[in-house]
Protein backbone atom coordinates (compact mmCIF):
# COMPACT_ATOMS: atom_id res chain seq x y z
CA UNK A 1 0.00 0.00 0.00
CA UNK A 2 1.66 3.63 -1.31
CA UNK A 3 0.56 6.02 1.62
CA UNK A 4 1.09 9.57 0.17
CA UNK A 5 0.53 12.67 2.14
CA UNK A 6 1.75 15.34 -0.11
CA UNK A 7 -0.43 18.67 0.25
CA UNK A 8 -2.12 17.74 3.40
CA UNK A 9 -0.74 19.29 6.76
CA UNK A 10 -0.39 17.46 10.02
CA UNK A 11 -0.18 18.20 13.68
CA UNK A 12 0.91 15.88 15.91
CA UNK A 13 0.76 17.20 19.87
CA UNK A 14 3.89 16.21 22.12
CA UNK A 15 5.96 15.10 19.12
CA UNK A 16 9.64 15.89 20.21
CA UNK A 17 9.86 12.17 21.39
CA UNK A 18 8.34 8.63 21.82
CA UNK A 19 5.45 7.72 19.91
CA UNK A 20 4.40 11.54 19.04
CA UNK A 21 7.98 11.82 17.68
CA UNK A 22 7.82 8.17 15.82
CA UNK A 23 4.21 9.33 14.11
CA UNK A 24 5.49 12.78 12.76
CA UNK A 25 8.55 11.26 11.25
CA UNK A 26 6.06 8.47 9.64
CA UNK A 27 4.09 11.32 8.34
CA UNK A 28 6.62 13.32 7.22
CA UNK A 29 8.37 10.66 5.20
CA UNK A 30 4.44 9.99 3.58
CA UNK A 31 4.78 13.67 2.57
CA UNK A 32 2.63 15.99 4.80
CA UNK A 33 4.07 19.01 6.44
CA UNK A 34 4.36 18.08 9.86
CA UNK A 35 3.89 20.99 12.65
CA UNK A 36 6.36 19.39 15.66
CA UNK A 37 4.97 20.36 19.11
CA UNK A 38 6.33 20.48 22.49
CA UNK A 39 6.43 22.77 24.91
CA UNK A 40 10.33 23.90 25.21
CA UNK A 41 11.28 25.77 21.75
CA UNK A 42 14.53 24.08 22.36
CA UNK A 43 13.44 20.76 22.28
CA UNK A 44 11.15 21.49 19.80
CA UNK A 45 14.07 22.73 17.69
CA UNK A 46 16.15 19.61 18.46
CA UNK A 47 13.35 17.41 17.14
CA UNK A 48 13.07 19.28 14.28
CA UNK A 49 16.22 18.96 13.48
CA UNK A 50 16.32 15.43 14.11
CA UNK A 51 13.57 14.97 11.76
CA UNK A 52 15.14 17.02 8.85
CA UNK A 53 18.21 14.69 9.08
CA UNK A 54 15.92 11.40 9.15
CA UNK A 55 13.94 12.87 6.02
CA UNK A 56 16.08 15.37 4.07
CA UNK A 57 13.27 17.91 2.18
CA UNK A 58 10.48 17.48 4.99
CA UNK A 59 8.20 20.42 5.58
CA UNK A 60 8.61 20.57 9.41
CA UNK A 61 6.95 23.39 11.29
CA UNK A 62 7.93 23.81 14.71
CA UNK A 63 4.88 24.40 17.26
CA UNK A 64 6.71 25.48 20.46
CA UNK A 65 4.04 25.48 23.25
CA UNK A 66 1.50 24.42 25.57
CA UNK A 67 -1.81 22.98 24.34
CA UNK A 68 -2.78 22.02 27.45
CA UNK A 69 -4.11 25.55 27.94
CA UNK A 70 -5.95 28.03 26.38
CA UNK A 71 -3.16 30.20 25.50
CA UNK A 72 -0.93 27.41 24.02
CA UNK A 73 -4.02 26.26 21.94
CA UNK A 74 -4.57 29.81 20.69
CA UNK A 75 -0.54 29.76 19.96
CA UNK A 76 -0.33 26.30 17.86
CA UNK A 77 -3.64 28.29 15.99
CA UNK A 78 -1.48 31.33 15.27
CA UNK A 79 1.75 28.87 14.02
CA UNK A 80 -0.89 26.66 12.19
CA UNK A 81 -3.76 28.54 11.13
CA UNK A 82 -5.23 25.29 8.97
CA UNK A 83 -4.66 21.57 9.85
CA UNK A 84 -5.51 18.49 7.73
CA UNK A 85 -4.35 15.77 10.31
CA UNK A 86 -4.53 16.36 13.72
CA UNK A 87 -2.90 13.84 16.03
CA UNK A 88 -4.04 14.37 19.63
CA UNK A 89 -0.21 12.49 20.88
CA UNK A 90 0.30 14.34 24.09
CA UNK A 91 0.01 12.48 27.36
CA UNK A 92 0.89 11.98 30.95
CA UNK A 93 1.12 8.67 32.91
CA UNK A 94 2.78 6.96 36.21
CA UNK A 95 1.75 4.65 38.59
CA UNK A 96 -0.11 5.20 41.65
CA UNK A 97 -1.42 3.93 44.86
CA UNK A 98 -5.35 4.90 43.63
CA UNK A 99 -6.28 5.53 47.67
CA UNK A 100 -3.62 8.14 47.70
CA UNK A 101 -4.56 10.06 44.02
CA UNK A 102 -4.95 13.43 45.10
CA UNK A 103 -8.08 15.66 43.95
CA UNK A 104 -5.78 17.82 41.95
CA UNK A 105 -3.83 14.69 40.26
CA UNK A 106 -6.90 13.68 39.21
CA UNK A 107 -7.49 16.89 37.45
CA UNK A 108 -4.48 17.33 36.01
CA UNK A 109 -4.98 13.48 34.00
CA UNK A 110 -7.80 14.72 32.73
CA UNK A 111 -6.62 18.19 31.70
CA UNK A 112 -3.45 16.87 29.98
CA UNK A 113 -5.01 14.02 28.47
CA UNK A 114 -8.65 14.78 27.73
CA UNK A 115 -9.06 18.39 27.83
CA UNK A 116 -5.88 19.24 25.64
CA UNK A 117 -6.99 17.04 22.92
CA UNK A 118 -10.67 18.26 22.90
CA UNK A 119 -9.57 22.32 22.54
CA UNK A 120 -7.83 20.95 20.04
CA UNK A 121 -10.47 19.10 18.04
CA UNK A 122 -12.61 21.98 18.31
CA UNK A 123 -10.30 24.18 17.28
CA UNK A 124 -9.77 22.37 13.66
CA UNK A 125 -12.48 19.91 13.27
CA UNK A 126 -14.81 23.14 11.74
CA UNK A 127 -12.32 24.03 8.86
CA UNK A 128 -11.66 20.18 8.11
CA UNK A 129 -15.28 20.03 7.70
CA UNK A 130 -15.46 23.20 5.92
CA UNK A 131 -13.05 21.93 3.51
CA UNK A 132 -15.07 18.32 3.07
CA UNK A 133 -11.71 16.71 4.05
CA UNK A 134 -9.85 15.45 7.82
CA UNK A 135 -8.42 13.43 9.62
CA UNK A 136 -8.59 13.58 13.77
CA UNK A 137 -7.27 10.71 15.75
CA UNK A 138 -7.34 10.03 19.80
CA UNK A 139 -3.65 7.94 20.84
CA UNK A 140 -5.46 5.87 23.39
CA UNK A 141 -3.91 3.02 25.32
CA UNK A 142 -4.70 -0.69 25.86
CA UNK A 143 -5.23 0.98 29.61
CA UNK A 144 -8.79 2.17 28.19
CA UNK A 145 -10.60 -1.28 28.20
CA UNK A 146 -8.48 -2.81 30.70
CA UNK A 147 -7.55 -0.58 33.38
CA UNK A 148 -4.32 -1.26 35.71
CA UNK A 149 -4.73 -0.91 39.68
CA UNK A 150 -1.81 1.30 39.62
CA UNK A 151 -2.97 3.06 36.77
CA UNK A 152 -6.64 3.60 37.53
CA UNK A 153 -6.31 8.16 37.01
CA UNK A 154 -4.30 6.97 33.80
CA UNK A 155 -6.69 4.64 32.15
CA UNK A 156 -9.90 6.61 33.23
CA UNK A 157 -8.35 9.32 30.92
CA UNK A 158 -7.70 7.10 27.98
CA UNK A 159 -11.31 5.51 28.07
CA UNK A 160 -12.82 9.30 28.26
CA UNK A 161 -10.67 9.68 24.91
CA UNK A 162 -12.87 6.54 23.84
CA UNK A 163 -16.16 8.35 24.24
CA UNK A 164 -14.68 11.59 23.07
CA UNK A 165 -13.36 10.09 19.72
CA UNK A 166 -16.66 8.30 19.13
CA UNK A 167 -18.63 11.82 19.87
CA UNK A 168 -16.70 13.58 17.39
CA UNK A 169 -16.86 11.72 14.73
CA UNK A 170 -20.79 11.57 15.28
CA UNK A 171 -20.63 15.46 15.22
CA UNK A 172 -18.16 14.65 11.60
CA UNK A 173 -20.57 12.39 10.07
CA UNK A 174 -21.14 12.41 6.54
CA UNK A 175 -18.53 15.42 5.91
CA UNK A 176 -15.34 13.74 4.36
CA UNK A 177 -13.56 13.82 7.95
CA UNK A 178 -13.03 10.93 9.34
CA UNK A 179 -12.60 10.76 13.79
CA UNK A 180 -10.60 7.52 15.10
CA UNK A 181 -8.86 6.87 18.61
CA UNK A 182 -5.91 4.46 18.28
CA UNK A 183 -5.35 1.47 21.36
CA UNK A 184 -1.91 1.50 21.62
CA UNK A 185 -0.78 -1.51 23.68
CA UNK A 186 2.15 -1.40 26.06
CA UNK A 187 5.24 0.39 23.88
CA UNK A 188 8.71 0.80 24.63
CA UNK A 189 9.85 4.95 24.92
CA UNK A 190 12.57 6.39 27.32
CA UNK A 191 9.21 7.12 29.56
CA UNK A 192 7.97 3.26 29.65
CA UNK A 193 11.85 2.56 30.89
CA UNK A 194 11.71 4.57 33.61
CA UNK A 195 8.13 3.05 34.99
CA UNK A 196 9.05 -0.11 33.63
CA UNK A 197 12.03 0.33 36.45
CA UNK A 198 9.54 1.77 38.97
CA UNK A 199 8.12 -1.69 38.97
CA UNK A 200 10.62 -4.52 38.92
CA UNK A 201 14.42 -4.59 39.74
CA UNK A 202 16.45 -1.60 38.79
CA UNK A 203 19.63 -3.62 38.79
CA UNK A 204 18.47 -6.20 36.18
CA UNK A 205 19.87 -5.38 32.24
CA UNK A 206 16.95 -4.03 30.16
CA UNK A 207 16.15 -6.49 28.44
CA UNK A 208 16.06 -9.22 31.72
CA UNK A 209 13.45 -5.92 33.18
CA UNK A 210 11.37 -5.88 29.53
CA UNK A 211 10.50 -9.54 30.08
CA UNK A 212 9.71 -9.41 33.39
CA UNK A 213 7.79 -6.22 33.27
CA UNK A 214 5.57 -8.04 30.67
CA UNK A 215 5.51 -11.66 32.58
CA UNK A 216 4.32 -10.12 36.12
CA UNK A 217 2.74 -6.89 35.31
CA UNK A 218 1.34 -7.32 31.39
CA UNK A 219 1.22 -11.25 31.23
CA UNK A 220 -2.13 -11.77 28.85
CA UNK A 221 -0.10 -9.67 25.94
CA UNK A 222 0.34 -11.99 23.34
CA UNK A 223 2.95 -10.34 21.78
CA UNK A 224 5.32 -10.92 24.91
CA UNK A 225 7.52 -7.50 24.08
CA UNK A 226 6.99 -4.14 24.30
CA UNK A 227 5.84 -2.63 20.75
CA UNK A 228 8.06 -0.40 18.90
CA UNK A 229 7.27 2.98 18.65
CA UNK A 230 6.93 2.76 14.61
CA UNK A 231 5.09 -0.06 15.33
CA UNK A 232 2.14 2.61 16.24
CA UNK A 233 3.33 4.97 13.71
CA UNK A 234 1.94 2.60 11.10
CA UNK A 235 -1.73 2.41 12.10
CA UNK A 236 -2.08 6.74 12.53
CA UNK A 237 -0.20 6.95 9.33
CA UNK A 238 -2.91 4.64 7.73
CA UNK A 239 -5.47 6.69 9.58
CA UNK A 240 -3.99 9.67 8.17
CA UNK A 241 -4.39 8.36 4.28
CA UNK A 242 -7.15 8.39 1.70
CA UNK A 243 -7.08 4.63 2.03
CA UNK A 244 -8.80 5.07 5.42
CA UNK A 245 -12.00 7.20 3.86
CA UNK A 246 -14.27 4.31 5.27
CA UNK A 247 -12.63 4.21 8.83
CA UNK A 248 -14.36 6.17 11.31
CA UNK A 249 -15.54 5.92 14.78
CA UNK A 250 -13.72 3.24 15.48
CA UNK A 251 -11.14 2.25 18.69
CA UNK A 252 -8.42 0.38 16.33
CA UNK A 253 -6.17 -1.76 18.75
CA UNK A 254 -2.42 -1.61 17.79
CA UNK A 255 -2.15 -3.69 21.54
CA UNK A 256 0.19 -6.66 20.69
CA UNK A 257 -3.17 -8.46 21.62
CA UNK A 258 -2.74 -7.20 24.92
CA UNK A 259 -6.79 -6.79 25.27
CA UNK A 260 -8.29 -10.16 25.35
CA UNK A 261 -11.50 -9.52 24.03
CA UNK A 262 -12.77 -9.85 20.04
CA UNK A 263 -13.69 -6.42 20.03
CA UNK A 264 -12.44 -3.28 22.33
Amino acid sequence: MHIDLTGRTALVTGSTQGIGAAIALALARAGARVGINGRAEQRVADAVAELAREVPGAELVPVAADVTGEEGAARVAELLPEVDILVNNLGVFGAADPLEITDDEWRRYFEVNVLAAVRLTRQYLPGMTERGWGRVQYIASDSAVVIPAEMIHYGMSKTALLAVSRGFAKKAAGTGVTVNSVLAGPTHTGGVEDFVYELVDRELPWDEAQRAFMREHRPQSLLQRLIEPEEIAHMSVYLASEQASATTGGALRVDGGYIDSILP
